[in-house]
């Protein structure tokens, strides 16, 4: 007990010279050494069971919003046929020189169009796009081919324009849409074979690094069309799930639609 008592004295003395400052921030350090631990154990048992659903693929993709329920309260109507809007895009030259895009955006859709304006360019007039969005990368590779063409893009009455549709309307030297028109955006979802996932903790930083990538190739891009980039900000808003809707007032703040045909 004799020698226990000054050694406990001298401990007690030489925590007393370290400074606040010192301490706290060891107890900081210590707990954000736990944190990354439980967190690097929780990703790893929330993943478990379903690694490939969190995998972020080299061509980043927008869920198609389900048009079965296109609704929210306040949303446009739109009235075209669901199935029509679940297939891949089609691209269809039609009477009066209008170029129809309809469907799904899926990945191949860029070349799809881009043979078709090489084939028939000339005789394009306007591009009406009615799509529950798709890839994100073949969006604005199609935006792209409205900007060098300096076609007019259009969202008809009743028709959908969702998800990384926005992308190519933006594209169009004029802009066109009506007050039944449905534009709107979320944010950006991934999808992905389970051999394409990167594991632990590195996976949520290449997820993370990915998305921000792929935003700024939106924000990038929106920039050279006269959009308002700040129009994405909704996107990064909006759960994968729901969509919101650009009313009339922020289509024509933001730039993204330059005339109402209504």
């Amino acid at each position: 007990m004799s020698t226990a008592a000054p050694k406990r004295r001298g401990i007690v003395a030489a925590l007393a010279r370290i400074e606040d400052g010192t301490i706290i921030r060891a107890a900081f350090f210590a707990m954000l050494a736990g944190t990354a631990a439980v967190l690097y154990v929780d990703y790893g048992e929330l993943t478990a069971g379903d690694r490939a659903s969190l995998a972020m693929p080299d061509i980043p993709v927008l869920p198609a919003f389900n048009p079965d329920d296109p609704m929210l309260p306040g949303g446009p109507v739109v009235t075209t046929d669901p199935d029509l809007l679940r297939q891949p895009l089609t691209v269809a030259l039609g009477p009066g020189g209008v170029l129809s895009l309809t469907g799904s955006i899926d990945p191949g859709s860029f070349e799809r169009v881009q043979a078709e304006l090489e084939a028939r360019g000339e005789y394009v007039k306007q591009v009406a796009i009615n799509s529950p969005g798709g890839s994100v990368i073949d969006a604005v590779k199609i935006g792209g081919l409205m900007v060098v063409g300096e076609y007019t893009t259009s969202v008809g009455n009743g028709a959908l324009c969702a998800s990384s549709c926005p992308l190519i309307l933006a594209g169009g030297k004029q802009r066109l849409a009506s007050a039944q028109s449905a534009i709107g955006v979320h944010q950006i979802y991934a999808m992905a074979t389970a051999g394409d996932l990167p594991s632990g903790l590195a996976g949520v930083g290449n997820a993370m690094s990915e998305a921000q990538r792929t935003t700024a190739i939106i924000t990038r891009y929106l920039g050279t069309t006269g959009v308002d980039p700040a129009v994405w900000l909704h996107a990064l808003e909006t759960p994968p799930s729901q969509l919101y809707y650009l009313s009339r007032e922020e289509l024509t703040t933001y730039r993204l639609v330059t005339q109402f045909t209504d």
